[in-house]
């Protein structure tokens, strides 16, 4: 949604000054778990389609890598300057790829959830982008009774994006294959509040954007991430396992004179 949105910046502003983002989807999913592979045929259309558009010429850039492997990502994250870790508040239990992210040196936009969590305590949540509904807010949300239809009649941007999901803007070979998304978002509750996230990611991308023009702090900050990340190493963690779970100590290996 949010690529989605910038592409609707650029188109209505041609000759602004955009900084230029290759966006690299890569994923799987399970073969019964048909929203999510709806989604990343989504990923997929919105990038092949648009390719050429002359608005958008170098200013944005989308690719999907299918049948995301360990072996895409020892190519991926060394490449990544920006790293995007979105699940909602209090709905994912961990997280390891974005602390390989951060490793080599890759910035953080991110809701406060997993173990985004975790490395903010280390990092810094100043030097990650944090944005959206905490898990409590989350919750306080749903308690009160979440309507995503009051997001969408009240942001003309969010409108713009969603109702593109049902015009075939995004694939024009097989019309209607993205409403289930669209359903999902507008009629079944929008059960991972994309709606009430939306804004608050579009204003935190565009605090990417911005540092990113300021190559001073953009380093500074990249430096800071791989300097403090060293708490969720492996060595770290195949210690803790050893000291506090299985209860044994390193074996002292004796080679002789």
């Amino acid at each position: 949604m949010g690529t989605i949105a910038r592409y609707y910046m650029i188109k209505d502003n041609p000759d602004g000054d955009f900084v230029p983002r290759t966006v690299i989807f890569a994923g799987k999913a399970a073969p019964g778990y048909f929203l999510a592979k709806t989604s990343d045929q989504t990923d997929q259309q919105s990038g092949r389609d648009h390719q050429q558009d002359p608005d958008i010429k170098d200013r944005l850039k989308v690719v999907f890598l299918p049948n995301y492997c360990v072996s895409l990502a020892e190519k991926i994250i060394p490449a990544a300057d920006l790293s995007e870790q979105i699940s909602t508040a209090g709905y994912e239990a961990s997280g390891t790829g974005n602390m390989k992210f951060a490793l080599n040196g890759a910035l953080t936009l991110g809701t406060m959830d997993g173990a985004n969590v975790e490395m903010a305590e280390e990092i810094g949540q100043e030097n990650m982008f944090i944005f959206g509904l905490r898990a409590d807010e989350v919750n306080k949300l749903k308690a009160h009774g979440y309507d995503p239809r009051s997001y969408y009649h009240n942001d003309p941007l969010l409108k713009r994006v969603v109702d593109s999901l049902l015009d075939d803007s995004w694939c024009t070979d097989e019309s209607g294959i993205f409403a289930p998304i669209w359903k999902s978002l507008m009629e079944d509750g929008d059960s991972y509040l994309h709606m009430a996230d939306f804004r608050a990611f579009v204003d935190a991308s565009e605090q990417v954007d911005a540092l990113y023009q300021n190559r001073d702090e953009w380093v500074k900050k990249a430096i800071l991430n791989v300097a403090r990340i060293g708490k969720f190493s492996s060595d770290r963690a195949i210690t803790e396992y050893a000291e506090d779970i299985w209860k044994i100590k390193p074996l002292q290996l004796d080679f002789g004179g």
